[in-house]
Order: structure tokens, then C-alpha cells, then sequence
């Protein structure tokens, strides 16, 4: 008579980090023999599905070969080329978000990858625009002046954090127009007046152009700006062009 095998479950899902290479087949060989209870051997020797020692031991000697330490990086799905890792890194890095040539630079630094290579890998994408630091800059200039309200010193200072080069940072922040600048000083007074009303003019000015100053706006129109909104809610502004 036949014996029928039943299986007590579903292979296990392959998991972890899609970087790593891992997939289906190490996941396989990893849930291997002890994964699904089943009747022992008269060897006695581990798990079984109804296949008898041979099939045990082969399920083990495959656990061993896919989670050992020297498993190739290649059988991994990890290129050995640095050049083809720094590619890889790259092009993941480049996914969804536009990065400058330092930060990139940066990351292969980090993953170890020999300068050469690197270099090579960089001004290959310079060279095809996947890094353009001064349409990276530009676009950064735009979009952090309409969304956080920042100023022409708080967009230099987070550039060079980025490691964009001097002369593309000052052409970038050169296209804020300093008329748009104050406007949006202004937008962000009227936001935050509200809050400070029912404190003293003094409190109400030191944390109103304190605001501003963090964003980076200068000392002279975070004061005139602050001024001109305590004076249209009626406020006693004398005095209030000594420095803060």
C-alpha cells in the first residue's frame, strides 16, 4: 500500500533585505528538514516528510552549504566587480531622490568601496547627468524657500552640508529673488503673530525675528518685517529699530 506524504504547512517565506541576494532558493534550503514535522527515521536521525534519512541529510548538507560563512558574494547575487558595486550603490541610492556627488561619494566611502572605482563610477555619472549638483542645488533652492520659508543663509549653509561647490551654491540662491525673500518673511510673521499676542511687545519681537533669524534671514528685514506687523495690530513700536 502507498503511504501519502502530508505536508503540515507552507514553505517559509524567503524575507530579509533585497540588497543582501537573498531569495527563494536560500529561503528553501534554509526551512529545509526540521521545518514540517513528519514521522522519524528508524536512524533516528533529525526531521523527515516521509523520505526517509537520505533526504535529511541531504536537506541538512544544503542548510549548511547556503548559510555558510563562505558562500561567495556571487551566489548572493552580489557583484565581486567594485565597480559594478559602486554602480549597483549608486543607481539605488539615485532611486527616487536626486543626491549631490559628495553624498554620494560619502555612501561608497562607506560601504568600502576602493577610491578608484569610485572615482570612475562618479564621473561616469557626471559624465551621463545622473549627478548634477547645480540642478540639484536649483532645485533645492526652490523647494526649500516654498516649503520651509528658508532664507538665502540658511539655503547656502545646508548645500555646503552637501558638499555643492561655492560657486554653484551662489548662482542658486542668486535666483531668489529678494523681493519673493521679504514676502515670504512676512507669510511667516503673520502665521506666528497669533500666538504671541497677550505677551509683552519685547517677548512678542524677540521670538517673533527669532524665528526668522533661524531660517536665515538677515537682522535688518527680520526687523522691519516684524515691526510693520506689531504696528497693524496697533502695537507702540518706538524704539524698536535698536538691533534685537
Amino acid at each position: 500500500m502507498t503511504r501519502r506524504t502530508e505536508w503540515s504547512g507552507s514553505p517559509a517565506e524567503p524575507g530579509g533585505d533585497p540588497e543582501s541576494g537573498y531569495g527563494p532558493a536560500e529561503a528553501e534550503a534554509e526551512a529545509g528538514a526540521g521545518a514540517r514535522p513528519g514521522r522519524r527515521s528508524r536512524g533516528g536521525a533529525g526531521s523527515g516528510s516521509g523520505f526517509g534519512e537520505g533526504a535529511g541529510r541531504r536537506a541538512r548538507s544544503g542548510t549548511r552549504s547556503s548559510g555558510s560563512p563562505s558562500s561567495s558574494r556571487a551566489e548572493k547575487g552580489e557583484p565581486r566587480d567594485p565597480v559594478e558595486q559602486a554602480r549597483n550603490i549608486c543607481l539605488r541610492l539615485l532611486t527616487g531622490t536626486p543626491r549631490t556627488r559628495k553624498q554620494l561619494a560619502d555612501a561608497l566611502r562607506k560601504r568600502e568601496i576602493p577610491d578608484e572605482a569610485a572615482e570612475e563610477v562618479l564621473a561616469r555619472f557626471v559624465d551621463v547627468g545622473l549627478i548634477d549638483d547645480a540642478a540639484f542645488a536649483g532645485a533645492w533652492v526652490e523647494s526649500r524657500h516654498r516649503g520651509r520659508g528658508l532664507a538665502r543663509r540658511a539655503l547656502v549653509r545646508e548645500l555646503r552640508t552637501k558638499g555643492v561647490d561655492s560657486a554653484v551654491i551662489d548662482e542658486a540662491v542668486g535666483q531668489l529673488d529678494p523681493d519673493q525673500e521679504e514676502e515670504t518673511a512676512r507669510e511667516l510673521v503673520a502665521r506666528k503673530l497669533r500666538s504671541t499676542r497677550g505677551l509683552d511687545r519685547d517677548k512678542r519681537l524677540r521670538r517673533l525675528a527669532g524665528m526668522l533669524a533661524r531660517k536665515g534671514y538677515g537682522e535688518g528685514m527680520a526687523l522691519r518685517v516684524v515691526r510693520q506687523a506689531l504696528e497693524e495690530e496697533g502695537e507702540d513700536t518706538e524704539g524698536l529699530d535698536e538691533p534685537f
